[in-house]
């Protein structure tokens, strides 16, 4: 299917990412949104991205705006260096996706595009757009990453995780050095493992099984407290603790809530009830699946009361902070975009400064346990008929799920939600911006999780394969 906006982004397969293509999505984002006179441009580290920056590049100098090359550069961080200069970013990134694909991210100078910014950009796409009468300015980025890796050393002190053994499952992330130099500015010892220089799509909600072994083999081989990782372009974090066990991103969302005071979160649907039933937060604001509804959710309820400890997170780990938070060591800044390092820390350091293993702080949390997979290669068409068929037809639905016993409620915010009255949780929903449909099921315990996932995919193999 041609590119186009999806939960987080601009994607499409690199054949349809013309140069005409690039050029024109640019263009309309500098015409449609703030950009503050100067434009900051990432890429991640898949083989098609450094040229389609280049393109970026120029139809940013096009428009006589200065261009901002940071380079290879998580995703995060290059938000950060742009927010903290009042300037837009552009990363050309397909994110967790095949080589394949890729894409484009916006920022404004006050964070990620919202869904108001997606319409009013392609409500520009396809003009003649004009060369200016001189080309804008290009320049190099200035210590980007240094500064992304301080903000976490000044908030959490060189000290957060001494003693640890932290592995660094490098694979293709842009963020591996990173990973590795911010885990020893903290304290620990980093252990790098698995660099390679072809692109894996790693997503950090739907690791495979053979990925999984390795986690624990590499865990148990190298006596390590904890192994981490990110997705392609570093916006969303994995986090495994010292028995080899993958921390879901919204068990590390919690944590990291809970250790910054938040009170307010603003989470998808499909994310862990257990917030619900946790003392430390007063409101859980539940929101469509995708960081801009996310950061919607955010932005309303700091409007209501600008004083509000609100922060946001997504089952795939990315956390967003949208206020001045209080770290053991020092305030960190609010970040309005998806970021892996945050609730990569904070639960490492909880656990240290509790004298818990990581597996320990993550037991002593309510007993609610998630599990989510994606079929691939899913013709968006089929997918759609499919929820359509189990919303509208109550026998259908009925029998879909007839072996989870009765229903108690369906809720149809991002996808079809279905709560059983035993407590356990299937959601089925479309990817947004790649031919795959998504499972995600809860229970109350992580076997019970994980037989229901399989046992639903097995059902949406049969219907969709």
């Amino acid at each position: 299917m041609p590119p186009k906006f999806g939960t987080s982004g601009l994607r499409g397969l690199v054949t349809d990412l013309t140069d005409d293509f690039i050029t024109d999505y640019s263009r309309a984002f500098l015409d449609a949104c703030p950009h503050g006179g100067a434009v900051h441009v990432g890429w991640d580290l898949r083989p098609s991205s450094p040229g389609i920056a280049e393109i970026v590049i120029a139809a940013i100098r096009a428009a006589g705006i200065t261009a901002i090359r940071e380079g290879a550069l998580p995703t995060p961080a290059l938000a950060l260096a742009a927010m903290g200069a009042d300037h837009a970013a552009i990363m050309v990134t397909g994110s967790h996706i095949p080589a394949d694909r890729n894409g484009l991210k916006f920022y404004v100078p006050r964070g990620e595009i919202t869904k108001a910014d997606e319409t009013e950009i392609l409500s520009r796409l396809g003009q003649n757009w004009p060369h200016a009468s001189s080309n804008g300015a290009l320049c190099n980025g200035q210590d980007s990453a240094a500064r992304y890796i301080a903000r976490y050393t000044e908030t959490f002190g060189s000290k957060a995780l001494e003693g640890m053994r932290i592995g660094i499952y490098e694979h293709s992330s842009v963020a591996r050095d990173i990973l590795g130099e911010a885990m020893r500015a903290l304290g620990a010892t980093a252990i790098p493992l698995a660099r390679t220089e072809t692109f894996i799509p790693v997503d950090t909600e739907a690791v495979d099984p053979g990925t999984r072994e390795n986690l624990a083999k590499w865990c148990a081989e190298h006596d390590l407290d904890a192994l981490i990782s990110t997705d392609g372009d570093a916006d969303r974090p994995m986090v495994v603790d010292g028995k080899g066990a993958i921390v879901p991103g919204d068990v590390l969302g919690a944590v990291t809530a809970r250790e910054l005071g938040a009170k307010v979160i603003c989470t998808p649907i499909s994310a862990n009830t257990m917030i619900e039933t946790m003392a430390d937060f007063d409101r859980i604001i539940r929101t469509r699946i995708g960081s801009p509804f996310v950061i919607a959710a955010m932005e309303q309820a700091l409007a209501e009361a600008p004083q509000a400890r609100v922060v946001g997170y997504e089952p795939n780990g990315g956390f967003l902070l949208g206020f001045l938070a209080k770290g053991p060591s020092g305030e960190i800044a609010p970040l309005l975009t998806r970021d892996c390092l945050l609730p990569i820390v904070a639960p490492l350091a909880a656990a240290r400064r509790a004298g818990q293993s990581l597996s320990g702080l993550i037991a002593s949390l309510p007993a609610r346990f998630t599990a989510a997979d994606r079929l691939s290669d899913i013709p968006p068409e089929r997918s759609r008929a499919l929820i359509e068929s189990l919303s509208t037809d109550t026998a259908a639905c009925a029998e879909f799920f007839d072996a989870s016993g009765a229903i108690e409620s369906i809720d149809r915010t991002d996808g079809l939600r279905v709560r059983f009255e035993t407590g356990e949780i299937v959601h089925l929903r479309p990817s947004g911006n790649a031919p795959e449909f998504r499972c995600y099921c809860e229970a109350s315990s992580s076997d019970r999780a994980h037989t229901l996932l399989a046992e639903y995919l097995g059902k949406l193999q049969f219907r969709l394969g």
